[in-house]
């Protein structure tokens, strides 16, 4: 899919700013690709590097528990072949956030230092900023991890403190990819998009993860293909003692999904499958 997403120069979307010398010509702010942690190599034609590009904040793509997602242009003034639209990820703050799951979700997770596992435990405020960092970190390593072993999920282009910078999945003039919950797939089609679904999580499930959250919430329709995503949980089966519990609550999510569109599936079996393939491992 191609990310140029306006190959003519839009007014309404940009402005100059004359009164601060520093101001970027065009948008909103310079790049912020600079110091940033970056997403794998080699990275796709359309992520855009150049530290003289410029942005603007389009506007809330979708609202959550845990974060926000915005779109954002990117793109070089001067250069209509650069121009690009990203999804940004916000996560909210620690005193924003609602941490009611992460009890479970962080078993099998650690972090050196006691006095910062004390503070995870006991959910004071320096413990909240520290359970944040470490699903925005798990979040943007997993989706690098993911994508480079070719499975369905957005490409992660960059983390700040703030925000990560990820593949937009939709249309060229920004209209995103509805969820699977919102979609309604032609019959003939759910058949390649349940194969989509088993190829994707048995590959997972060879690397010992369990998504943790999968649900026709957490996955989009992109055309005829799947796009997982919201990974900040992602769970390690045999590690987290909730593992396979964790497992089997992705498989049933989904696994319904289908037989109420009218394609009954074998949930017990593709469970199986999917612990066989996690247990190989060891």
């Amino acid at each position: 899919m191609s990310r140029n997403a306006f190959p003519e120069h839009d007014a309404s979307l940009t402005f100059a700013v004359d009164s601060h010398p520093d101001a970027p010509p065009e948008g909103e702010r310079w790049s912020t690709w600079d110091g940033a942690t970056h997403g794998p190599r080699p990275r796709p034609d359309w992520v855009i590097t150049e530290l003289g590009a410029v942005e603007a904040d389009l506007g809330i793509l979708k609202t959550g528990k845990e974060a926000d997602v915005h779109l954002v242009r990117r793109w070089l003034p001067g250069d209509p072949s650069r121009d690009t639209l990203l999804a940004a990820k916000r996560y909210r703050s620690g005193e924003h956030r609602l941490f009611h799951r992460d009890a479970g979700y962080l078993e099998g997770r650690r972090v050196r230092k006691s006095r910062e596992m004390r503070a995870m435990r006991t959910r004071t405020e320096f413990g909240k900023q520290l359970i944040s960092g470490m699903w925005a970190f798990a979040e943007f390593g997993t989706l690098a991890d993911l994508w480079e072993r070719g499975l369905p999920v957005p490409y992660p282009v960059q983390l700040t403190e703030s925000e990560m910078l990820m593949e937009f999945i939709g249309t060229p003039d920004g209209v995103a990819a509805p969820r699977l919950v919102q979609s309604r797939p032609t019959a003939d089609l759910l058949p390649e998009l349940f194969e989509q679904l088993r190829a994707a999580m048995l590959t997972l499930a060879e690397l010992g993860w369990a998504h943790g959250d999968l649900s026709p919430y957490n996955v989009l329709l992109d055309g005829t293909r799947l796009v997982l995503i919201d990974w900040p949980q992602v769970v390690d089966v045999i590690g987290n003692p909730h593992g396979p519990e964790f497992l089997e609550r992705d498989t049933h999510h989904m696994c319904e999904w289908f037989t109420r569109r009218g394609y009954a599936v074998d949930e017990g079996e593709l469970f199986g499958d999917l612990i066989a393939a996690a247990t190989s491992r060891w």
